[in-house]
């Protein structure tokens, strides 16, 4: 089976453990995440299927899962009254980086904001991840704006 043949859909809560081990499989992720305590991490899933807003997706190739992005819609205002997507947390399963399938995910990603009716898709990327930053160019993305954020 190919990159393109790839599924998309939303997780479940029996998905939650090989999510977590994706986001701590990478330089920033194994200094924020604990995948041995599993409590925050289903209660967060708890609140993300509660909320009709929050798309938490895996891809799967040949029943395996391989990647994981979360996909949230935001109201607002600002465009008109638009409707925006905000992509976080993409993460491909460490042995199958480099095949494609993050570009896949971003652009079935980018056709679930489409079809939610948002008017824009945007995300953030750590200012370390340089090969993060072209990534996202070749996928059409711009760094039109610069990010603030506060731990709490």
């Amino acid at each position: 089976m190919g990159v393109m043949e790839i599924a998309l859909r939303k997780a479940t809560v029996a998905d939650v453990p090989e999510i977590v081990a994706m986001l701590a499989d990478d330089v920033l992720g194994a200094t924020r995440e604990n995948p041995a305590d599993p409590a925050p991490y289903l209660a967060a899933f708890e609140r993300i299927a509660a909320d009709p807003n929050q798309h938490l997706l895996v891809a799967e190739r040949d029943g395996r899962t391989v990647g994981t992005l979360q996909l949230a819609i935001l109201h607002g205002l600002s465009r008109r009254g638009a409707s925006r997507a905000l992509i976080e947390a993409v993460r491909v399963r460490s042995e199958e980086r480099g095949a494609g399938i993050g570009g896949r995910l971003i652009r079935l990603a980018v056709e679930e904001a489409r079809r939610q009716g948002c008017a824009l898709v945007q995300l953030t990327s750590d200012a370390t991840r340089k090969d993060a930053h072209r990534f996202y160019e070749r996928l059409g993305f711009a760094a039109t704006h610069v990010g603030f954020k506060m731990q709490l």
